[in-house]
């Protein structure tokens, strides 16, 4: 009787850690606030355009080539989302620090 217990207890928390959302740190989480980031994209989720993870899963972007698509979107890379707008206003030491954000997911 202990070992089933444990044994569900094991896949339930299982299924709870995989279905865990990604944590924004709360430095990363103003920066895509205040340059609307999050309307259309979020860490583990499909919005108007891909997850973050999604975008990381596709390719091994360096944190430099994050930040020109930042400003140089190509929406040729993302058939079935609508084109991403050139994000210009965006400061670049703030680009950068997402995008290094951005690297680190998984």
């Amino acid at each position: 009787m202990k070992k089933t217990i444990l044994s569900l207890a094991f896949v339930f928390a299982t299924i709870a850690a995989a279905k865990a959302q990604t944590k924004i740190p709360p430095n990363i989480q103003k920066l895509l606030q205040k340059n609307t980031c999050l309307a259309c994209h979020n860490p583990d989720n499909k919005l108007v355009g891909p997850a973050y993870k999604e975008v990381m899963a596709k390719k091994k972007y360096k944190p430099e080539q994050i930040v020109e698509l930042i400003y140089k979107p190509k929406p040729s890379n993302w058939a079935g989302y609508p084109p991403m707008a050139p994000m210009s206003q965006v400061p670049k030491d703030e680009a950068m620090q997402i995008a290094k954000w951005m690297v680190t997911l998984k």
